[in-house]
């Protein structure tokens, strides 16, 4: 289930526009959510990672940044996070034809509340099973999730640490597992060829050893 949705100004993390499923209907109260979506759209900048989730206890924010634009979403642990992402692209491709000259200009929170009604549109579409089980085999374009950064939405907020510092550190571990791999296949590599050395030295070796002998 898709629980709460948001999009925001990456610029300074005002609100364009928001959906929040009904507590009654979703049975939990989303006030703390609410509060962590806003508080890390407002960290979010150019630098962030254009893709990435965080955890949120048992549920999970999937973020999307285009086109100068948040797109944020609080699913439940067992929704696909492929559908995750897809929806929110959906958001993004009517959400910029609709207002993205406008974005820059708009000073108010909220300004394109009226969105509500394509997002609930949209979130029951991706909600439906069948529809869910369609999409899996149409998506399939999508950027591989495996491959999207991965962090804990509480250290992020509690460090007032910005996601692009945190795709950074994720950078320099790929880099340092890249060296590793790298320097691990070179030393592997010279110490075949010291292996085959020593071998051919022994047999060099046996051949004279032998040839004198005889002689």
């Amino acid at each position: 289930m898709i629980l709460l949705t948001i999009i925001a100004r990456i610029a300074d993390g005002l609100p364009l526009a928001a959906s929040v499923q009904e507590d009654e209907q979703s049975g939990r109260d989303l006030q703390q959510y609410q509060s962590q979506a806003k508080q890390l759209c407002r960290k979010l900048n150019a630098q962030s990672p254009a893709r990435c989730i965080l955890e949120a206890g048992d549920m999970y924010f999937h973020c999307l940044i285009a086109e100068d634009v948040c797109y944020l979403s609080l699913c439940e642990a067992s929704f696909p996070k492929k559908m995750a992402f897809a929806y929110l692209e959906d958001l993004h491709t009517e959400f910029h034809y609709l207002y993205g000259k406008k974005v820059s200009t708009v000073t108010r929170p909220y300004s394109f509340i009226e969105f509500d009604t394509y997002i609930q549109k949209k979130k029951k579409t991706y909600v439906d099973n069948r529809t869910r089980r369609n999409l899996g085999s149409i998506n399939t374009e999508l950027q591989d999730v495996q491959k999207i950064m991965v962090a804990n939405i509480e250290e992020v907020l509690q460090r007032g640490e910005a996601l692009s510092a945190l795709d950074t550190k994720a950078s320099n571990l790929s880099t340092l597992s890249k060296k590793y791999r790298s320097d691990a296949k070179y030393l592997n590599t010279r110490s075949m060829y010291a292996k085959v050395a020593a071998v051919a030295v022994c047999f060099i070796t046996l051949i004279i050893y032998v040839r004198f002998w005889w002689l």
